[in-house]
């Protein structure tokens, strides 16, 4: 019986060896997880603005994680994961960006990067937003909640001001 190597995969000595691959891939999906918040940019960059959907919330105090309680565009506020929720890497310089949060929650927004330290709370209604000149480099960026271990799932958009 002359076998195709796709009809080898059916037989009994192989059956084995295809349950594990689900296994095998595992670490490697939790991986991409793990980063897929975590994305580049350059000027002229597409789709703009760019949109990261997901979910935040925690129980570090974020003013104790970046060591300030205020900075030149708001209150450092509100609670986080210790990681942040997205880093961005900017690979030029930017004359004008904006980063800012929809949520149906109120949240707040901190940004840690190579030009320093900024947070916001309310720049539209209750949403948080941050703009203006970017140096290259990379971003950590938190959106927080009021409420400890309180999740709320939010809109992050990144704008390239014309």
């Amino acid at each position: 019986m002359n076998k195709t190597p796709l009809s080898m995969w059916n037989t009994s000595r192989f059956r084995g060896l295809w349950l594990a691959v689900p296994t095998l891939l595992a670490p490697w999906l939790m991986i991409e997880a793990a980063i897929a918040d975590s994305f580049t940019l350059s000027p002229g960059f597409s789709p703009n603005p760019t949109e990261v959907k997901s979910t935040t919330g925690g129980g570090v105090d974020v003013s104790t994680l970046v060591s300030r309680q205020s900075t030149q565009t708001g209150e450092c506020t509100g609670f986080a994961n210790r990681e942040p929720d997205v880093t961005l890497n900017l690979k030029a310089f930017f004359k004008a960006l904006k980063v800012n949060v929809q949520s149906a929650e109120d949240t707040a927004l901190v940004i840690q990067g190579p030009g320093g330290l900024w947070c916001n709370d309310d720049e539209e209604d209750k949403n948080p937003g941050i703009a203006g000149e970017w140096l290259p480099g990379t971003y950590k960026i938190w959106v927080t909640t009021y409420s400890k271990n309180r999740s709320a799932p939010y809109v992050l958009r990144i704008q390239e001001l014309r």
